[in-house]
């Protein structure tokens, strides 16, 4: 993957989704607590929709997020190392 090193893993991000308040979280808010650019933190979390951890909708212009059930069982499970390729 081309870009900088990934310096927050999956499982945080999800954790931090499921330790929230909120049913829901924009994009936004998951970047600002990760110190992300809104840019990057999207692509994060459309790759965790693609593996079913996530899902999303539209609300307006922007998608807010939310922890799906797949995502929520993934925390229990010993993270994988991503593909640095």
């Amino acid at each position: 993957m081309a870009g900088r090193k990934e310096t927050v893993s999956d499982s945080e991000i999800l954790n931090f989704f499921a330790e929230s308040d909120d049913p829901v979280l924009t994009t936004s808010e998951v970047a600002d607590a990760f110190d992300f650019s809104n840019e990057g933190m999207r692509k994060r979390l459309y790759s965790l929709v693609d593996e079913s951890a996530l899902d999303y909708k539209k609300a307006g212009r922007s998608p807010v997020w939310w922890l799906t059930e797949a995502g929520r069982e993934s925390l229990n499970e010993p993270e994988e190392p991503r593909d640095q390729s």
